[in-house]
């Protein structure tokens, strides 16, 4: 099949660069709640994350289904895609709607490493998956938009050079549509931080370097529009489509780690004399979750090649990051179960784990909104909301 080749040296440079940082590195950072930049920097010295980014700009030139397949050996091999992915996923919004000069001037940088965009700047408090009623704005004043608002649940911010921010450049009730009058943006963050933005971390209960970020008539150069004024709403849709289907890969990912390390220990541990996985109560869940992800995995293969094809891939991005992340949840709560109480040892990476993939349940699009979603979109049945 196309690409097969590079699939498997995609998975070989992954599996190598993470038997180089392997479950002690991730406990120190989870422990210490560090960014791990020494990962992050291994895998852009290997080129990973410029995969997306076209050969004359310095990367790859490949198609997400590589980006798909770097992040699940991520994930497939202990480590976590989070401290990065998001320059794999933002990356279709300046690819597809960037000029050649915003190209030209970002692209070469990200690709080498020189740049960081690790910030995808949209969600609210007051909006939250409610993107439309976003209320940052974004007003010109000559060369310059003039930004105010917030932003929250921003992850690595304070370890990005670049964000893509979405704002209001038009109010909601002065535009025909409410996904009309959104503009996005590409923000240089050291020298917003010199002008008015302040990035306030928010702890959680894992590592996952998320932030608050106010905006106090922040200018951003007009020439960092992307596309045109307005239209900034169907630009993000791409990216959070790129977004959902590499989510969902890390989640396959991580289910095959809990599967592969609940049927090593049922085989190894024995109790009352015989190998604890002999016992139906132990070996059906892992069976079933082992069918579980396989079935996400169709679903994650399908979104990839309509997104690759260039064709709509909404209704199946989000079931693919649907399927998925209930397979890694049922995956892990397996794992945790099968166990027992070695399962909360942090040296078994078991609960640090459980507490990664719980995540994706939530963010970056809640379970019950792709159900409404598919209710509405796919099935015909009233809005619920």
């Amino acid at each position: 099949m196309e690409y097969d080749d590079i699939i498997e040296q995609v998975r070989q440079t992954v599996a190598r660069i993470c038997t180089e940082f392997p479950g002690e590195y991730w406990r120190e950072k989870d422990r210490n709640a560090e960014y791990p930049g020494e990962f992050v920097q291994a895998l852009t010295e290997a080129g990973l994350l410029a995969c997306l980014i076209p050969e004359e700009f310095g990367g790859s030139g490949l198609p997400l289904k590589i980006a798909a397949e770097i992040v699940l050996a991520i994930h497939e091999n202990g480590a976590n895609a989070a401290a990065c992915h998001a320059q794999m996923y933002t990356m279709g919004t300046i690819l597809k709607h960037g000029s050649i000069e915003q190209k030209t001037k970002f692209l070469p940088s990200i690709a080498s490493g020189d740049l960081r965009l690790q910030a995808f700047g949209v969600t609210e408090p007051t909006a939250g998956t409610d993107t439309t009623s976003i209320t940052t704005t974004a007003v010109r004043d000559g060369d310059n938009y003039i930004v105010n608002g917030q932003k929250v649940w921003i992850s690595r911010a304070e370890h990005s050079d670049l964000m893509v921010l979405l704002a209001r450049t038009t109010s909601r009730d002065a535009v025909p549509k409410r996904t009309k009058g959104l503009s996005v943006f590409i923000v240089d963050i050291n020298d917003a931080k010199n002008s008015g933005m302040v990035i306030q971390p928010i702890r959680t209960m894992l590592n996952h370097a998320t932030t608050e970020i106010f905006f106090d008539d922040v200018p951003v150069p007009a020439e960092n529009l992307i596309g045109t004024e307005g239209e900034g709403f169907s630009y993000i849709l791409s990216g959070m489509n790129a977004e959902r289907i590499l989510i969902a890969s890390e989640c396959i990912g991580d289910a095959n780690w809990f599967i592969d390390k609940a049927t090593q220990y049922a085989n190894e541990r024995k109790v009352f004399g015989r190998p604890i996985g002999q016992n139906q109560g132990i070996q059906f869940p892992i069976a079933r979750a082992y069918a579980q992800t396989e079935a996400a995995a169709l679903m994650v293969h399908k979104a990839i090649s309509l997104y690759d094809q260039g064709e709509d891939c909404g209704t199946e991005a989000n079931m693919a990051k649907l399927l998925a992340s209930e397979a890694s949840w049922a995956a892990a709560d397996m794992c945790m179960q099968t166990h027992g109480g070695y399962g909360l040892a942090e040296e078994y990476d078991i609960e640090r784990k459980f507490r990664e993939t719980r995540l994706y349940q939530i963010a970056p699009i809640s379970t019950n909104l792709i159900l409404a979603y598919l209710g509405e979109h796919r099935l015909g049945l009233p809005r619920s909301y």
